[in-house]
């Protein structure tokens, strides 16, 4: 028996969900995205409810660090007081955002904890099996760390360079 196309709604707003928690955002953040993304037209934040089920001051707090991040865009209709919003659709505006937000400071911060914990760990060696185990755990958050880092300077310094260069680059190397 096929799926309804709210049931395969309702499982790409949980998975989106689950990536935004993954980057370390709120998974209301995914919920939200994902209702505008698969909305045809703008949603007001009264519609957002309805589609996740969040909180109106909820879905307010996030749209705007949505919105900041320019992952949605805000919109208003002729005669209509309420604002409404869509989703980006430039996956390559959406990524750029999202890694430009990698360079906020309480993400910073966190990453910097995770630094400071392995320098803690190095200074303070135990020769145990414990202590190998947690050192790995936080040795492969620390490189994955920087590998966001890597990458988020390098889609920056693309950025730099023009969109049409780098697309000449990898039209050569095809």
């Amino acid at each position: 028996m096929p799926q309804s196309l709210t049931r395969i709604k309702k499982d790409f707003t949980e998975g989106l969900s689950q990536i935004s928690r993954f980057w370390g955002f709120p998974k209301g953040m995914g919920a939200i995205f994902a209702a505008l993304y698969l909305s045809p037209a703008p949603l007001s934040l009264d519609e957002i409810v309805a589609e996740t089920g969040l909180t109106k001051g909820a879905i307010s707090t996030e749209i705007r660090a949505l919105a900041r991040m320019g992952l949605v865009h805000r919109s208003t209709k002729l005669g209509d007081r309420k604002d409404y919003y869509e989703a980006e659709t430039d996956f390559y505006a959406a990524i750029k955002s999202i890694l430009k937000e990698r360079q906020n400071s309480e993400f910073d911060r966190a990453v910097g904890s995770v630094k400071a914990a392995l320098a803690a760990m190095d200074e303070n060696w135990v020769d145990n099996d414990e202590w190998k185990f947690a050192y790995k755990r936080v040795q492969a958050l620390q490189e994955f760390f920087d590998a966001i880092d890597s990458l988020s300077k390098a889609v920056i310094k693309l950025e730099s360079l023009g969109l049409s260069n780098v697309a000449k680059v990898l039209n050569v190397l095809k």
